[in-house]
């Protein structure tokens, strides 16, 4: 794997790790924002794991660019 893929890789992972941290905060919260906050992460976890579904070995140009807007989501 290339220098550029392994640090994407790298940011990936560290940007998963974040948001998962941040659903574990959100289960404790019964209010309808962080229900709704939730439910946003999940979608952008779950549309990571649909651009990754081949595995790191197999990112391709145009995955790799998905993955980069993907982490300048901020949403």
């Amino acid at each position: 794997m290339m220098k550029n893929s392994e640090e994407l890789k790298d940011r990936i992972n560290a940007r998963k790790h974040e948001l998962q941290a941040k659903l574990s905060e959100l289960k404790a919260d019964s209010r309808e924002e962080a229900r709704t906050r939730t439910e946003s992460i999940k979608a952008k976890l779950d549309e990571l794991e649909e651009d990754l579904k081949d595995g790191w070995d197999k990112v391709s140009d145009g995955v790799a660019a998905k993955l980069n807007k993907w982490l300048d989501d901020k949403s």
